[in-house]
């Protein structure tokens, strides 16, 4: 009962609980994809990207939808919103990070600590920064 109370008392910190753990859900899916279709194709470097990408958003948005925030918004509302943040996400990870992470190794900071924690980590926290607050208020507000 205590953990009910809790959640009730701190539903945005359970939402956002909730958001970062079932995001993951997402990344294995985007995963598989890429996996199952290396395998089938044989690379097709940019086709399966975008296929990977494509179904990690769509399972994303369902799981944010319906498991974190409980979202009764209008698909046909709510979707289109999605895509753009998609689009916004997508066009951040992989236009600004990277050029952030290029300012950093002319600035003198060692390449392989940039491209390999800091150009991740920062584009995974910017994508937090952007989705939750634009999930919870714009596309998945709940009108209950």
């Amino acid at each position: 009962m205590a953990f009910k109370e809790w959640k009730e008392q701190n539903e945005g910190l359970w939402e956002f609980i909730l958001f970062t753990v079932l995001s993951n859900i997402s990344t294995v899916a985007r995963f598989a994809v890429t996996w199952v279709g290396t395998a089938i194709t044989g690379g097709a470097g940019t086709l399966v990207v975008f296929a990977a990408e494509l179904v990690a958003q769509v399972v994303n948005y369902f799981v944010q939808m319906k498991l974190v925030f409980k979202s009764d918004a209008d698909m046909s509302q709510s979707a289109p919103k999605y895509a753009v943040l998609a689009v916004i996400i997508i066009v951040m990870n992989s236009i600004i990070v990277p050029w952030a992470g290029t300012m950093l190794i002319q600035a003198g900071v060692a390449e392989s600590l940039v491209n390999s924690i800091l150009v991740p980590v920062a584009g995974t926290l910017l994508a937090v920064v952007i989705s939750f607050p634009l999930l919870k208020f714009w596309i998945a507000p709940s009108n209950k």
